[in-house]
């Protein structure tokens, strides 16, 4: 297993393989992560070979988001079935995607704090398997079958933290998901190789909240996998090589949707009050997070062949007009 990290010590911002409790640096200089994955396979290589020569210590740098702000943030919506039905999604009903973006400038580190904006009451923890292209796919094309598609690169953690009060009543994915500091990602990228290109689906997905368990599941368990969805996706749009494409979070998130009839009933409030009414229920669940919770995320296969690291970042509240 190969990984590679983007840290800062310093003050320069390099890239390393990472090793035992250390990054290797490598010798170029990639402004890009869709550079290092087209241009510095070399250079990868040659710092793995080093045998450790030159390592930082990991507690001597800051680890950085390994997405950089000059790629695509693309993300999928309802795709684990136990998510789907939380939601109030038929899982065997649903014949297509949903695909929504989020603002580059919301990625961040391993370990930096998620800053929640002061006006925000409920917000969202959502732990996700991040596909990193490896290549530029500028026109459609067809992927089969359950191993990860070729055109995948490397696979990194990625939080899809939420502002559920602004999402659901404005009906703004993008901008209640596009916060600076709402998405923590790495803490490394885990180049995909030919074993992991095949035993992807037994990665398990969880996330802690103060060291509670919230989300416990398997790739497996996605709904559309990496080759349907990338298919899909390439219909629509170019995708560039280091873009990150979020797949989707299991179950047991924060927000839960009230039952059908209340939604209906809801329906003959007026706007105004029945979003009051929405966070005032939301706020009651005890599940959303506060300033000081600590969100872990994690990613690894159950018999440890496979980890691909941890984020741990802490929730601050900060000043924010924007609503």
């Amino acid at each position: 297993m190969l990984q590679v990290a983007r840290f800062k010590v310093s003050g320069r911002t390099r890239w390393g393989v990472v090793e035992a409790d250390g990054c290797v640096p490598l010798d170029g200089e990639y402004p890009a992560t869709g550079d290092l994955l087209t241009k510095g396979r070399d250079d990868i290589a040659a710092a793995k070979g080093r045998g450790g020569k030159g390592r930082a210590a990991l507690a001597n740098v800051e680890l950085l988001s390994p997405i950089t702000e000059n790629q695509q943030v693309l993300c999928l919506g309802a795709n684990y079935r136990q998510h789907m039905i939380e939601a109030g999604i038929d899982p065997d009903s649903k014949g297509f995607n949903m695909f929504f973006r989020k603002a580059s400038s919301c990625l961040c580190g391993a370990n930096e704090p998620i800053q929640k904006p002061a006006h925000v009451q409920l917000l969202d923890y959502e732990v996700e398997l991040g596909l990193v292209m490896g290549r530029d796919i500028t026109k459609p094309e067809t992927f089969s079958g359950d191993d990860l598609p070729d055109a995948v690169a490397a696979l990194v953690i990625h939080n899809d933290v939420s502002a559920r009060d602004v999402q659901v009543p404005q009906m703004q994915f993008y901008k209640g998901k596009s916060y600076r500091t709402f998405g923590p990602t790495g803490p490394y990228l885990t180049l995909v190789d030919d074993a992991l290109r095949k035993s992807w689906r037994a990665l398990r997905l969880e996330s802690k909240v103060n060291g509670e368990t919230r989300q416990n599941d398997l790739a497996e368990n996605m709904v559309f996998k990496p080759a349907v969805t990338l298919t899909e996706m390439t219909q629509l749009q170019s995708v560039r090589a280091g873009d990150l494409i979020a797949t989707g979070t299991p179950a047991g998130v924060a927000m839960q949707l009230p039952p059908p009839w209340l939604v209906k009933l809801m329906q003959l409030v007026p706007e105004n009050k029945k979003w009051s009414m929405f966070i005032r229920k939301q706020k009651k669940s005890g599940r959303y997070l506060e300033t000081g919770d600590l969100v872990e995320c994690s990613i690894a296969a159950d018999d440890g062949s496979v980890s691909l690291g941890k984020l741990s970042n802490r929730v601050q509240t900060i000043d924010a007009e924007t609503r």
